[in-house]
């Protein structure tokens, strides 16, 4: 097979290492080709060309961005150009994200040629990323698609498409290997991330409270986003001013492997994530992982032999320590704000519903305030020692973070069934299934994005720090 990996750009770490991983696993079975819309990285291996058109969108002077059909006849004379026969699969990465807006144009344009194209959907513009949402553009019919987990995959189902064409591609998990160490660590409670808002790094400062002997709490990474970064500097400010013990940007003093074999355990508070490397990684280097489950991603693993039982599904603040005055008047003006930005209709009543079903048993989830409230919650507990422990009493899984239980054989029953279920034979197994039925099968169908939309932004867990942005002026 001839296959063509397509993307926005090569930058590295996410999709990008995803492309190297698939370009890498069929290598011996298919020869590849690269098409993004900037320059690869220098360490960058696989074959690959540069097609203006197919890069983020130049806000300064979209008159420059090529038309999509002349981004599309580049795409071609490129393949014809290495094949003379042209090649069997275009298999394009996080198409409907809007970061370039004439992608999918361009997409119509290649399928018209004859191309089979092949979608793989990273992330979504439903979820949560209004900005990246058209609201009339529809997405391409008639193509297979491929997403990272079941419940997209479930999703595309719901929208439209018929179960022939969509096909779940779960990544590949690379061993964490921290044999042969060249440096030291401070021994810490370890959150291995970019500070980004949806990794909830107020909910992190909350459980290092409760952390043992005074463990520092260590954040690997800083966000890029300009947004992000306002919100990450108020929390460094916070931390600093309450006297917390917390290390942000770890990666820039320490060895990521080092601060990995010297971490007591590692922590996970994201509200979402996409395929969920979070909840695979740690075990492969002989850690334990605490903190909060995702169950829509996590049934995977867990279907597929890995514990995560011990992690917490919601951490309950009681109602009376925030204003729900207040609480409720932010979240509702935000959920209708949304739904706005989105072109999307709610009545009052689903508005009313949704914040009963938030407000259950008379407490909310921490994860679903946003950082003011988060703030005010950690105040409390920061300040009066009656509440810090009734905090616990209330929530008894915080007990585990300064007691934590010997998991020897959750440990090495986890890292054993992430081997043997996300190596790269494995993942070059279901890849190369999954092209054998994308060429195999025509499919007719398309997504109704009304449909698809509903799945994600759903007033019974509406979050204020997933959906609405933070006026920090």
């Amino acid at each position: 097979m001839n296959i063509v990996y397509m993307h926005m750009h090569l930058k590295s770490g996410g999709v990008s290492t995803v492309i190297s991983q698939q370009a890498g696993a069929v290598s011996d079975y298919c020869r590849v080709l690269v098409a993004t819309g900037d320059d690869p990285p220098m360490d960058f291996s696989m074959p690959h060309v540069k097609i203006e058109g197919l890069g983020y969108d130049d806000p300064d002077f979209p008159e420059r961005d090529p038309a999509p059909y002349q981004t599309a006849k580049a795409v071609a004379d490129a393949i014809y150009d290495r094949w003379p026969e042209g090649c069997d699969i275009i298999h394009v990465h996080n198409p409907l994200i809007g970061k370039n807006s004439r992608l999918i144009a361009i997409l119509d344009h290649l399928k018209a040629m004859g191309f089979t194209l092949f979608l793989q959907i990273h992330d979504f513009p439903e979820d949560g990323r209004p900005g990246s949402y058209h609201q009339t553009r529809e997405y391409p019919s008639d193509c297979h698609y491929g997403a990272i987990n079941a419940r997209d995959c479930r999703f595309l189902e719901i929208s439209g498409l018929t179960p022939e064409g969509v096909h779940e591609l779960f990544n590949m998990v690379a061993p964490i290997d921290t044999s042969n160490l060249q440096g030291e660590a401070i021994p810490s409670v370890l959150y291995p991330v970019r500070g980004i808002r949806r990794k909830n790094i107020g909910e992190a400062l909350l459980l290092s409270l409760y952390f043992p002997d005074d463990t520092p709490l260590a954040i690997t990474l800083p966000p890029n986003s300009p947004l992000d970064w306002t919100v990450y500097k108020e929390w460094i400010t916070y931390a600093g001013k309450k006297g917390l013990n917390v290390l942000f940007e770890a990666s820039s003093l320490y060895d990521f492997r080092a601060l990995v074999a010297n971490a007591r355990y590692l922590i996970t508070t994201s509200i979402t994530e996409g395929f969920g490397f979070a909840f695979l990684e740690p075990w492969t280097a002989g850690k334990i992982l605490m903190g909060r489950k995702l169950p829509d991603i996590c049934r995977d693993f867990e279907e597929r032999g890995i514990a995560l039982d011990h992690l917490y599904e919601s951490l309950p603040v009681p109602e009376g320590w925030i204003d729900r005055g207040e609480f409720e008047q932010q979240w509702k003006q935000c959920l209708r704000d949304t739904f706005a930005r989105y072109g999307a209709d709610i009545d009052e009543s689903s508005v009313s519903e949704g914040f009963e079903r938030i407000i259950q048993k008379g407490a909310v989830d921490f994860s679903v305030l946003n950082e003011p409230l988060q703030q005010k919650v950690l105040d409390r507990l920061i300040g009066d020692r009656s509440a810090y422990r009734s905090f616990e009493r209330f929530n008894p899984v915080l007990s585990r973070f300064r007691t934590l239980p010997a998991f020897p054989r959750v440990v090495s029953s986890n890292c054993s069934a992430i081997q043997n279920q996300y190596n790269r034979k494995a993942y070059r197994d279901r890849l190369m299934d999954t092209y054998k039925k994308v060429l195999r099968e025509a499919v007719r169908h398309k997504i109704d994005k009304s449909v698809l939309l509903r799945q994600f932004l759903r007033p019974d867990n509406f979050s204020l720090m997933k959906w609405c942005d933070l006026d920090l002026s």
